[in-house]
């Protein structure tokens, strides 16, 4: 199998509960909820994405015809000096990565050496192999992942609300507020994990950072 992917990038994971760990991404091309076009953003059932994941033209982005060229690609980016000391950490991303990523680039990675985590919508299965299953919900959509190592909920949703999730099977939960101009997502978000303390309040502190 081929991989269409948008970017390849070494930073800090800026959200949820392994903030601040130096993560690389690989942000796959595609997503089933949005096909990433402005003209279609009114129709599509997730609305809110502030992520370009059309084509592969980002930086590391590309075509990679098959999983252990993907692997090894991935791979490069890791610091050289610490290889062998602490394991490279990829996150796949998207769009949505479950489109794409499948047992065999999950084998590959871990072949190099990787631990692999994604970050998903939740609508598709996950294969077996995946070190880290965050899911992010998006109202409109059919959830199928209910369980996983982290739940993290763009907050407030129109159609989806935090009590609907809070007896599925995850270690972490977490809100995130949403990105509106004009609004006060922020402090709704810090009152609602106040007055619902299983809730952990997530911000996106790569954008706090200029982080890629």
């Amino acid at each position: 199998m081929s991989y269409s992917v948008k970017e390849i990038f070494y930073s800090l994971q800026g959200e949820g509960a392994q903030v601040g760990r130096p993560t690389i991404f690989c942000r796959f091309s595609g997503c089933n909820l949005w096909s990433g076009r402005e003209q279609d953003r009114s129709n599509a059932i997730c609305k809110f994405c502030d992520t370009d994941f059309i084509g592969v033209d980002g930086i590391g982005g590309g075509k990679f015809k098959d999983a252990l060229s993907l692997a090894k690609n991935v791979k490069s980016y890791w610091p050289k000096n610490i290889l062998g000391q602490v394991p490279p950490y990829v996150v796949c991303t998207g769009g949505e990565p479950l489109l794409q990523l499948d047992e065999a680039l999950i084998e590959a990675f871990h072949d190099e050496g990787m631990e692999v985590a994604i970050e998903t919508n939740g609508t598709l299965p996950v294969p077996n192999g995946v070190d880290w299953v965050c899911v992010s919900p998006k109202a409109g959509s059919k959830l199928i992942v209910n369980q996983g190592n982290e739940i993290k909920l763009v907050y407030p949703q129109r159609g989806s609300n935090p009590s609907d999730f809070i007896n599925d099977n995850f270690d972490h939960f977490f809100l995130q507020p949403m990105h509106e101009e004009e609004t006060d997502n922020t402090n709704i978000t810090v009152q609602y994990c106040l007055d619902h303390p299983q809730w952990r309040l997530s911000l996106q502190t790569h954008k706090i950072l200029g982080l890629l």
